[in-house]
């Protein structure tokens, strides 16, 4: 008997295993992050550098200027599509086990030597469609506006994220370290995230021109924030003796299993009339029966998880502006005051635990700073320069995320117009964007930008005299960021100090088709 009692002791040390398995790491790799939009309008597309310059796409990027437009009813329809790449070369060394198969978990699920494996998402906007409108009168002007504001469109990670799959990747060498070992260390899981984040504007506002030279506005956006994320962590797998083994459905036989050989050696106990043998029996009985709760328990950690949940809120923004002209030169600013959102959980379905339905989350947009000029060297040519100041550190995030950034945001933009003739027009500029990401402690892979350039380029067509077609495409470089940091994954005898890494990089293409139509 002894032997047998000593194996179902020896089995109940899985209940040291704490595996949490779960969709993501915490609610704010979800909510909040950089969600600003500089771009409404083809006319960006081909020219970023439009805070100086006077057209109707000033509605949003110079709406002090579009008083200057002249009298009369100015409207402009676009539509974009943007399509993303966002890539995560995700490590994970454990040193404690160096010059074992565990030293490097990734290496057993398709990821290299070295303990890295490339998660791939791709995000796009199929069809982004923006309206401005102003209608000027001799000194008043009254203008409004709907565009996608802000967020990051669609993303779909199709083979999950490291931060989904870390702590997965521990699962051999915890088996292992419980003498359940494999002939070929290795496991398999079958994760997806999809997540869905738009910023809808409806801003209206007014203009008062008081001279040749001088303009100002005064307007507020209204922002309706829509986010999505549905993700699954299924089919958790490990070799077990030579075979790919369902955990979920391994230690579910192994419980059951367990639990007849309770029921087994209880009935033995009620059987025998000897005390000392059924003492020793229901002995036995009992520590089958707690072997069998502790399989149950660690089955339950390997059971597939998913999430199905919506976020939404909204928010006022203010707006005000001002557009100085002087001869062929012509200067713009406009500030966007923070605006504060909470967003609330529409949770249907959450095996994580971490979306509890009706929570709110502060999202707030930051504020923006925005100059620029715009010079006629002839009056066939057009040089712009421009400069964007993001109030990011002041925008509250969930648990504070903003103040893991070490600098506001910051933007700086030039470009030039070209009249080939009296129907055809051509421009082209570039953007710079530098965030404050210091260390990387803001970013995670499931809501990551870095710092990046772009270049746009396009044209503009009179195809009647009233009526400007607009054709432009706008690519976007981003920096490659290396974020590296120390943290501890779960093991048989307590916290497993760990090394990770994450290389992030993204892509940016849009191509954007505009009509400018006046009245």
């Amino acid at each position: 008997m002894r032997p047998i009692l000593f194996k179902v002791i020896k089995m109940n040390k899985l209940k040291l295993i704490s595996l949490a398995i779960a969709i993501a790491v915490g609610s704010n790799v979800f909510a909040g992050g950089l969600l600003t939009n500089t771009n409404q309008n083809a006319a960006f597309l081909r020219n970023p550098a439009r805070d100086g310059a006077i057209g109707i796409d000033g509605v949003y990027s110079n709406p002090a200027g579009v008083a200057f437009l002249g009298k009369g009813l100015h409207i402009s329809f676009n539509v974009q599509n943007a399509y993303q790449t966002r890539n995560i070369n995700s490590g994970l060394t454990v040193p404690s086990l160096q010059g074992t198969p565990f030293y490097t978990p990734f290496a057993l699920n398709g990821g290299d030597a070295n303990g890295k494996k490339l998660f791939k998402g791709e995000a796009s906007v199929p069809v982004a469609p923006s309206i401005q409108a102003a209608y000027n009168y001799d000194n008043w002007g009254f203008q409004a506006s709907f565009a996608i504001t802000g967020g990051g469109g669609k993303c779909t990670f199709n083979d999950g994220l490291g931060s989904f799959e870390r702590q997965i990747a521990m699962i051999p060498a915890l088996l292992n370290s419980q003498g359940i070992t494999p002939t070929t260390p290795s496991y398999s899981v079958n994760s997806y995230i999809y997540g869905r984040q738009y910023v809808f504007g409806l801003q209206t506002g007014a203009t008062y021109k008081f001279n040749e030279h001088l303009a100002v506005y005064g307007g507020v956006r209204f922002n309706y924030i829509m986010n999505k994320y549905e993700g699954n962590i299924t089919g958790i797998s490990a070799n077990i003796n030579g075979t790919n083994e369902n955990l979920n459905s391994y230690f579910g036989t192994k419980a059951e299993a367990y639990n007849q050989m309770a029921i087994y050696y209880q009935a033995q106990a009620t059987a025998t009339t000897d005390q000392a043998t059924k003492a020793q029996y229901e002995q036995i009985s009992a520590a089958y029966t707690k072997a069998s709760e502790t399989a149950n328990s660690t089955k339950q950690q390997f059971a597939d998880k998913y999430l199905d949940c919506d976020q939404t809120g909204w928010g006022i923004t203010p707006i005000i502006g001002v557009d100085y002209k002087w001869r062929g030169l012509n200067i713009g600013a406009r500030f966007e005051f923070i605006t504060k959102v909470n967003i609330q959980n529409n949770t249907k379905r959450d095996d994580t635990g971490l979306f509890k339905p009706g929570v709110n989350t502060p999202n707030d947009l930051p504020g923006l700073f925005t100059i620029g000029a715009q010079y006629e060297i002839l009056p066939s040519l057009r040089v712009n320069a421009g400069y964007h100041y993001f109030l990011d550190k002041d925008a509250k995030m969930a648990n504070d995320k903003q103040k893991l950034l070490t600098s506001n945001s910051q933007e700086y933009l030039a470009g030039a117009e070209y009249d080939i003739n009296k129907i055809i027009q051509v421009s082209a500029g570039i953007q710079k964007t530098n965030y404050g990401l210091g260390d990387g402690s803001y970013l995670t892979d499931m809501s990551f930008t870095t710092s990046s350039y772009s270049i746009g380029f396009g044209a503009g067509i009179n195809v009647t005299k009233n009526a400007k077609l607009n054709l432009a495409y706008f690519w976007t470089n981003y920096d490659t960021f290396n974020k590296e940091y120390n943290s501890t994954m779960a093991s048989a005898s307590g916290a497993i100090p760990v090394k990770c890494t994450d290389e992030f990089t993204r892509t940016n293409k849009v191509i954007g088709v505009g009509l400018d139509v006046k009245f």
